[in-house]
């Protein structure tokens, strides 16, 4: 019975090696990075994460999204405001970090979202 078990072992183990493989040349695929969930600190004058004041910050505050889609200043395709859509007008940051700049006297971080 003792050499059953101990044969079964072994075939699993080989079966294992066999599948995985046992000192491959290639490198381990990475899993995709999970995004992290913000939990910053909204009570200050700038929102670091969306790179606008916190006041104006409809993706931290989502009761001023119907504010912006009335005034048609809306991207759908980002979810955004128009006006803070960094991506489709990348001069749209420097109006808000001249803001910024203009408050504390210093270059706005770069907005992490």
């Amino acid at each position: 019975m003792r050499l059953k078990y101990g044969m079964s072992f072994a075939f699993a183990a080989l079966l294992f090696i066999g599948v995985t493989g046992c000192g491959s040349d290639e490198a381990p695929v990475p899993e995709e990075p999970v995004a992290e969930v913000s939990t910053g600190d909204h009570s200050g004058w700038w929102c670091v994460e969306h790179g606008v004041p916190e006041e104006e910050c409809p993706l931290c505050d989502t009761s001023l999204v119907g504010d912006f889609k009335e005034k048609g200043d809306w991207c759908d395709e980002h979810s955004r405001p128009d006006s803070q859509c960094f991506t489709c007008n990348p001069d749209n940051f420097d109006k808000f970090a001249a803001r910024y700049e203009a408050k504390f006297g210093e270059q706005p971080p770069q907005p992490t979202e």
